[in-house]
């Protein structure tokens, strides 16, 4: 039979320092379980893990563990991969705007210009976009295949 826990009693988890399965001392409990823990090698107060960082915990015979009866994790999407995906659609939908064009149809960009939306400009430095919309009547947005870019319009 296993022995109750209790605050200050004795419990063996993974120690998030010292990278190991060690011996700590219970801070705090919540339902009879252990939340927090303190090391009796480093000190170090960190949350109770029962297992180390990759390994499951073994489920009882006929039974499904907590994690099996959630389901599925979620995946997680790091901002990184986000910004690459936002950065391919971007890219897309800038090739499909200026696809089949020839360099006629294109309008050289000036300040002094003025732009509607769905036009396609070219710009000295940025290259070829297209004006995605016009946000008021000295500034319009115009999608190059690098970035977006907001661009004074009408200006004399």
């Amino acid at each position: 039979m296993a022995k109750a826990l209790k605050t200050g009693g004795e419990v063996d988890s993974f120690c998030t320092k010292c990278r190991m399965m060690l011996n700590h001392r219970i801070i705090a409990l919540l339902d009879g379980k252990p939340v927090k823990v303190e090391c009796s090698t480093c000190n170090s107060h960190h949350n109770y893990r029962a297992y180390p960082p990759g390994e499951a915990p073994r489920a009882a015979t006929g039974t499904r563990s907590s994690a099996a009866a959630r389901g599925p994790r979620p995946v997680r999407v790091s901002a990184s991969s986000k910004l690459e995906t936002e950065r391919r659609d971007r890219e897309v939908t800038w090739e499909k705007a200026i696809a089949g064009k020839g360099m006629s149809d294109f309008t050289r960009y000036d300040v002094s210009g003025r732009f509607d939306a769905g036009m396609l400009v070219h710009h000295a430095k940025f290259g070829d976009g297209v004006v995605t919309r016009v946000i008021d009547a000295n500034k319009v947005e115009v999608l190059f295949k690098d970035d977006a870019r907001t661009l004074a319009q009408g200006l004399t």
